[in-house]
């Protein structure tokens, strides 16, 4: 009972350590630095060679469900990273974050050359993935938190004193 015991241990601190997300950069300075807060569902993901032919990026087309902050007028935005594949050919850029199709994200972003283009601050680290929790339902992040009490904290960030 007691080699049961630990091993249903160790299977719980593995899953924990699997699906946690270290944020390096704090929530209060990604809060306060980006241009724009937003939660939403990655609907499309493009790969195109950049102008020059010697770079590839990506850019993801984000609906947004809810602007914390920023321009609340935008149904969608897209997001550009760097790296990408096009045509069997695949580069890779180090803590960039990477999207998959109908992922939930919270994101802080900066302005890009349009007003619907934008990055991701801070690389990977400006980019929180959400999931629902199994057992009660509820919105949570890779945190660990619930989306709920994460909102409401960077709100407080983000209010004009």
């Amino acid at each position: 009972m007691k080699l049961f015991a630990n091993l249903l241990l160790l299977s719980l601190i593995c899953q924990v350590a699997i699906y946690s997300q270290s944020i390096k950069t704090d929530i209060k300075t990604l809060s306060q630095n980006a241009d724009a807060i937003v939660t939403g569902e990655v609907v499309a993901i493009n790969s195109n060679w950049g102008k020059d032919k010697s770079t590839i990026y990506t850019d993801v087309t984000l609906k947004v469900d809810e602007y914390i902050k920023g321009n609340n007028s935008q149904e969608s935005i897209i997001v550009r990273c760097p790296g990408g594949e096009v045509d069997g050919v695949g580069e890779l850029y180090s803590h960039m974050p990477s999207f998959t199709a109908n992922e939930e994200v919270l994101l802080f972003v900066k302005k890009g050359t349009s007003d619907m283009e934008y990055s991701v601050l801070d690389g990977e680290e400006g980019k929180i993935q959400i999931a629902e929790d199994r057992i009660t339902g509820e919105k949570t992040t890779a945190l660990n938190m619930k989306i709920s009490v994460l909102k409401a904290q960077i709100k407080s960030y983000v209010q004009v004193k």
